[in-house]
């Protein structure tokens, strides 16, 4: 682990909060990090994963996708997302709410006092250390990371922007018996927790169809390395009949089993 430089340029004004002030009550209160240790570990797991975070600021109208660097008692350093105009304007912005996953689990902190700071050539993000990490740690079900070269598809009907019924096939990004996970949303799709989509469809290979109503949990933006903004949701599966669930349990068995025969080198 390496520690970014000191931030002597950042704002003392900037009123102290932490996640607490931007939740429900103290309904996450059980899941927020604050001793330094604890943020550590966090932050050495999104580093080593590679994980990507997004963050998002104006309202969440802009958000710039990034990856942690190095961290230590004088800050955090990440890089540079590919848009330059989002790159500046992420500079000017009070605060940044950053989101990301790891090891499915939810991931989420306020970045203050960002400055531009050169590493090695490049420029990169140096924030103030957060005053907590949010890691929501809620799973029920394993959740399972679907393939990314054959990915499972999702088909669902919802209406767009002007209010015209759509017929959407959406990748699966992970999968439990508890709900699923959708990413490639269109970016203008009004989406807003709770809402349900009846007659969805996924396709399981040599394991039939999964017909299915899907209730939205969670909704996020996202922007792709060559900026191509979209969406991805959480969705609970409404009232999954037992053939289903049983279809996709036997589907998580087998392919987790062909993983870890892969890595073992088996196969």
């Amino acid at each position: 682990m390496t520690t970014p430089p000191n931030s002597p340029g950042s704002n003392p004004a900037v009123p102290t909060r932490s996640l607490a002030d931007f939740l429900p009550g103290d309904k996450y209160s059980q899941y927020l990090l604050t001793s330094k240790n604890e943020m550590f570990a966090v932050c050495r797991g999104l580093s080593e994963h590679v994980s990507l975070i997004s963050m998002i600021f104006n309202g969440g109208q802009d958000m710039v996708l990034t990856t942690l660097i190095s961290w230590g008692e004088n800050g955090m350093l990440l890089d540079f997302g590919a848009s330059s105009e989002m790159n500046e304007a992420a500079l000017k912005a009070d605060k940044l709410f950053c989101s990301a996953q790891l090891d499915k689990v939810e991931i989420q902190f306020i970045l203050r006092g960002v400055r531009r700071v050169v590493v090695d050539g490049r420029p990169t993000f140096h924030a103030q250390l957060p005053d907590s990490i949010l890691r929501l740690q809620r799973r029920e079900y394993f959740r399972l990371l679907t393939p990314i070269i054959h990915p499972l598809r999702c088909r669902l009907r919802c209406n767009d922007a002007s209010g015209a019924s759509i017929a959407l096939s959406a990748p699966v990004v992970d999968l439990s018996i508890g709900g699923v996970s959708l990413s490639g949303l269109p970016a203008d799709l009004p989406l807003e927790t709770d809402m349900q989509f009846a007659d969805c469809s996924i396709d399981l290979p040599e394991g039939g169809s999964i017909a299915t109503t899907l209730k939205l949990r969670w909704v996020s933006e996202v922007v792709s390395r060559s900026g191509v903004p979209s969406k991805r949701g959480g969705f609970e599966f409404v009232r999954l009949p037992h053939a289903a669930s049983t279809l996709i349990q036997r589907y998580i068995t087998k392919t987790e089993r062909e993983r870890k025969a892969r890595e073992s080198g088996q196969v």
